[in-house]
């Protein structure tokens, strides 16, 4: 699934072994790789786990496991910025292997559906001093863009804790008709505004204390909606009435909740129990990064430096990708944790992916005599 050369040319993209002494950058890749499927919690985890499987290792291009100080060094000093550029080579390979989805077409949209949120990963102040968050605590922010058509994260930032998810989300360059959905920590009235000229359609809440004016009111159809409204923000309608945008304003009661939501749309059009059906969409953002944290290591580090920890993010990324493509081409009904749990015990163990990923429970095929590295015994007379 990473093409060698692919990975080669990335290498030279970003010089990442302009000093290497002997430990290659494929090398790093493989150990990070295992030190998230493996879920390795430290330098040792990683090279003594590699070392147990040696006689494996060159089937995955390593002549050896590499030491600790060669690992830690590699992780502090070669470029994160590699594995970004794999994730993403991996991402439109993945896309392109998986062919059309059908998750905007499934709530009548004419585009990509995708959710963008933030999540915090704590740290210790005293240990990573470099990741601003709080007087007392440090912290980095994973900011990911969620794409619906087979819910692959296709876009992430990583950052300081004290960096608010507004600065990264007005970085974003959208195709006309995108649909995105976002929570209210997102809410910045001229950044709507910009994504209306931009003709990229998103569905939010709206906040409590929001000043509006009502334009029009429409007629409530669809079951749970109270209300559907064409408003303008007041600031800006007094500010320049002439480019103040048209926005609508959906009161819909959750009955699976018992609570009534208000949410915030540019898109005129849509029916109002869609626009609900999209916002329900953004929970899959949240499984994903509650997924991230239980299976993958991105709560605890094997590196403090902030190249070390970046490198390890990248990696968790590459690795939940990875995954969650086999997910997607199995038959089998996998759920991504049972997915990972399982081939975590199952990483140096010879068999054919494929046919494990559809029948897991099937007993691997015996290896041959000549492929047995135990001598036969002959029993004496």
């Amino acid at each position: 699934m990473i093409p060698r050369d692919c990975f080669e040319e990335a290498v030279r993209k970003h010089k990442a072994e302009r000093h290497a002494r002997g430990f290659s950058s494929w090398g790093q890749l493989v150990a990070m790789l295992f030190c998230q499927l493996a879920q390795a919690k430290s330098l040792r985890e990683i090279t003594e786990g590699l070392r147990a499987s040696e006689g494996k290792l060159k089937h995955l291009g390593l002549p050896e496991a590499p030491a600790r100080s060669t690992l830690a060094y590699a992780n502090s000093h070669r470029p994160w910025e590699l594995y970004e550029t794999v994730f993403y080579q991996l991402l439109a390979d993945c896309r392109k292997r998986l062919g059309a989805a059908k998750a905007g077409a499934m709530l009548g949209l004419p585009g990509k559906l995708l959710s963008l949120d933030a999540t915090v990963i704590d740290l210790c102040a005293a240990v990573f001093d470099w990741a601003k968050f709080r007087t007392t605590k440090g912290a980095v922010k994973l900011h990911l863009l969620l794409d619906h058509d087979g819910y692959l994260p296709c876009y992430a930032v990583v950052t300081e804790g004290k960096v608010h998810e507004i600065q990264v989300a007005r970085r974003l360059k959208l195709q006309p008709g995108t649909m995105l959905v976002f929570d209210r920590g997102y809410t910045d009235y001229e950044w709507f505004r910009r994504l209306t000229e931009e003709e990229v359609h998103f569905v939010t809440r709206l906040k409590d204390n929001a000043a509006y004016l009502v334009v029009e009111r429409r007629k409530a159809e669809g079951e749970g909606v109270l209300a559907d409204e064409i408003i303008v923000m007041e600031k800006q309608a007094q500010a320049n009435p002439e480019i103040a945008p048209f926005l609508r304003r959906v009161r819909y009661w959750d009955e699976a909740t018992q609570r009534e939501l208000v949410f915030l749309t540019n898109h005129v059009d849509l029916p109002a129990i869609t626009v609900a059906a999209i916002y329900r969409e953004r929970w899959k953002i949240e499984l994903l990064f509650k997924a991230m944290k239980q299976n993958l290591r991105i709560k605890t580090f094997v590196g403090t430096t902030p190249n070390a920890l970046k490198t390890q993010i990248w990696t968790a990324l590459i690795a939940l990708l990875a995954i969650r493509f086999l997910q997607l081409q199995a038959k089998f009904k996998w759920s991504l944790s049972r997915l990972i749990a399982l081939l975590r015990q199952q990483l140096f163990v010879y068999r054919d992916l494929w046919r494990w990923i559809e029948s897991p429970f099937e007993a691997p095929c015996p290896l041959s005599d000549q492929d047995s590295p135990q001598l036969p015994f002959v029993w004496s007379s």
